[in-house]
């Protein structure tokens, strides 16, 4: 951010929530390649590397969590933000009980990827790798109301998966 670029005085609550909105167009599904994935132009070997990868990101949200609960000494607070592990890991080993990690794991192997070399993170890059591992390590060092912050994925992330699910079954009818 530039110094011009920060407000003087207090935005409202409008003012505010127009400006977190408008990061939007600056989130991952603008980039060229989630263009090219929402458009159909992927190989099944580029949505079976996307899979793998944004695994690795998936199983470490739960993780950044619990950095973030771990630097928050409000009750209150904790139990609230408790529900985003759960909602990822899941509340038990029963099927209508599994979270988010077993979807994405489901997802990998109607991919075409088993579940052993997606768990073993056989194909993650080293690039994104260090960068959720960093993401990770910022919500471990940072207060927890900045590491929350950085955890606003929620404010888009509705549209991207409506998105997912509206065009990939026209475009990848491979996937089981």
């Amino acid at each position: 951010m530039r110094h011009q670029d920060i407000p003087t005085a207090a935005m409202t609550p409008e003012q505010f929530r127009e400006a977190l909105l408008s990061k939007g167009a600056l989130y991952h599904i603008h980039h060229p390649f989630h263009k090219a994935m929402y458009q159909g132009k992927c190989s099944p070997e580029q949505i079976r590397a996307w899979v793998a990868n944004r695994f690795y990101y998936q199983i470490s949200i739960p993780i950044k969590d619990a950095a973030i609960l771990s630097n928050c000494r409000h009750p209150e607070i904790r139990r609230q933000w408790v529900q985003r592990i759960l909602d990822h890991d899941g509340h038990a080993e029963q099927e209508e009980k599994w979270g988010g990690i077993e979807a994405w794991l489901q997802l990998a192997v109607a991919v075409g990827l088993t579940r052993e070399e997606v768990l073993a993170e056989k194909w993650v890059l080293p690039g994104v790798r260090f960068a959720v591992d960093a993401y990770v390590n910022f919500a471990r060092r940072a207060t927890w109301q900045e590491a929350a912050c950085s955890s606003l994925t929620e404010l888009f992330a509705p549209e991207i998966h409506q998105s997912r699910l509206h065009s990939w079954p026209q475009h990848y009818p491979w996937i089981e």
